[in-house]
C-alpha cells in the first residue's frame, strides 16, 4: 500500500474509534444517572484501578505500550467523569507546579482545577464541600515527608482516597546563557532534590526560595541573570527557555501525592491504608504500637513523627501500611494498636498507586 491508501485504512479506524467512544459515554451517561439518584461518589478509585489493570491485561499489542494504553484511557475517564458530573478538585498551586500535573495525571484535562496557595486551603475547602477532592503532595524520595500536609491531618476530617506517584524532572530554565547566571529562584525541596547539579555547575550562584517553582519560572521569565528550576510545563507558562534537563541528583526523584475527599473507597486487593496515633508517654511506647504489625504480618511502607503542638514533647506518628482497612488481619491489628494509643485515627485506605512517567 501507498502512503495515500495507510492513511485512508487510518482514517477509517479514526471513525470506528470516535463512534466507538461516543457510545461508550452513553453507558456512562446512564451511570451517571443512577449514581444522582443515589448519591453516589462520581468518582470511585477503585473501579479505575480495575479498569486499568484489565485494559493492560488484555493489551496484546506490540506497538502499544500499557503507558500509551492508560494515557489514553485516561483522558476517556476524565471525559466520562465530567459527562456525569462536573467535578472540581483543589490542587497546591499554582499553575504549572508539580501538583499540578499530578493533578492533571490523575483526574485528566476535562476536570475543573482550581489552584490554591497553600496547603490548608486545599483542605479547608474540601472540608466545606467548594470543591470535591484535592491534591496535595506528601512525600519525596529524596527529601522526605511533605510536613504541612501531614499537620493538617492531624485536625481535619478528609479522607485520602487516591495516591498518584509522580517521576520529578526538574530542569533549569533561564532566558540567558549559564555563565550569566547569577541567581537560582525555586522552592525549598527543588533547590534541596538539585544540590549537587547546582554546585558542579554554577556553584557561585544564589539560591532564592520561593512559594513554589511555578513562581520561581516567572521571577527568572523577568530578570536577566536569572534562571529558576522547575518543570518544562512552567517553561511554556511563563515563556522561558529550558537550558538542561533533567538536573535533579537522582534519577529516580519521585513524588508521592494524596487525593482528598470524604468517601471511603473499597477493597482492590492491592491497597494502602494511612493512619496516624500518638501513644501514651512511656518507655517501648511506640515499639509496642508497632508490634501489632509484625505479629499480624503486614508491611508498613512509611512511618513519620510530627509534633502534637498541644504538648510539649508529645508526637503523633503517621504510618502507610500495606492493605485495605476492611482486611481481616488489618482489623485485628487495629484493635491491638487502639488499646495503646492516646489519639488513633484512620486516614484512609486507598488503591496502591504505581509510578508513572
Amino acid at each position: 500500500m501507498d502512503i495515500n491508501q495507510l492513511r485512508d485504512n487510518i482514517d477509517k479506524l479514526d471513525h470506528q474509534i470516535v463512534e466507538l467512544i461516543n457510545e461508550r459515554y452513553k453507558y456512562v451517561k446512564g451511570i451517571g444517572e443512577l449514581k444522582g439518584s443515589s448519591n453516589s461518589a462520581i468518582y470511585v478509585p477503585e473501579r479505575e484501578k480495575s479498569l486499568l489493570k484489565k485494559l493492560t491485561a488484555i493489551n496484546k499489542g506490540d506497538l502499544l505500550t500499557n503507558e500509551t494504553l492508560q494515557a489514553i484511557y485516561r483522558e476517556i475517564m476524565s471525559g466520562a467523569i465530567a459527562l456525569e458530573r462536573p467535578l472540581q478538585i483543589a490542587f497546591l498551586g499554582p499553575k504549572a507546579t508539580f501538583t499540578h500535573q499530578a493533578a492533571i495525571a490523575k483526574f485528566g484535562h476535562s476536570i475543573e482545577l482550581i489552584a490554591k496557595s497553600n496547603i490548608a486551603d486545599v483542605f479547608n475547602d474540601i472540608e466545606n464541600g467548594r470543591v470535591d477532592y484535592g491534591c496535595v503532595p506528601i512525600e519525596n524520595t529524596t527529601e522526605g515527608a511533605v510536613n504541612h500536609t501531614l499537620d493538617m491531618f492531624m485536625n481535619s476530617d478528609v479522607r485520602i482516597c487516591a495516591e498518584h506517584n509522580l517521576r520529578v524532572q526538574h530542569s533549569l530554565l533561564s532566558n540567558c546563557k549559564l555563565s550569566e547566571i547569577k541567581t537560582v529562584y525555586s522552592h525549598s525541596q527543588a533547590i534541596a532534590q538539585c544540590r549537587q547539579w547546582l554546585l558542579q555547575n554554577i556553584p557561585e550562584a544564589e539560591l532564592i526560595e520561593t512559594a513554589s517553582t511555578a513562581i520561581a519560572a516567572k521571577l527568572a521569565s523577568k530578570q536577566f541573570g536569572a534562571a529558576a528550576i522547575a518543570s518544562e510545563l512552567a517553561s511554556e507558562m511563563y515563556n522561558i527557555d529550558i537550558l538542561f534537563h533533567n538536573i535533579q541528583d537522582r534519577s529516580d526523584n519521585i513524588t508521592r501525592f494524596m487525593i482528598l475527599g470524604n468517601q471511603k473507597t473499597l477493597p482492590t486487593g492491592d491497597d494502602k491504608t494511612s493512619i496516624c496515633f500518638s501513644v501514651h508517654d512511656r518507655i517501648g511506647a511506640l515499639y509496642d504500637c508497632l508490634l501489632p504489625f509484625k505479629e499480624e504480618n503486614i508491611t508498613m511502607s512509611m512511618i513519620e513523627s510530627r509534633p502534637s503542638k498541644l504538648r510539649n514533647w508529645e508526637y503523633f506518628f503517621f504510618v502507610d501500611i500495606l492493605g485495605h482497612r476492611n482486611d481481616e488481619k488489618v482489623q485485628r491489628a487495629f484493635d491491638k494498636l487502639k488499646d495503646l494509643c492516646h489519639v488513633f485515627r484512620i486516614l484512609g485506605s486507598y488503591p496502591r498507586g504505581i509510578i508513572e512517567d
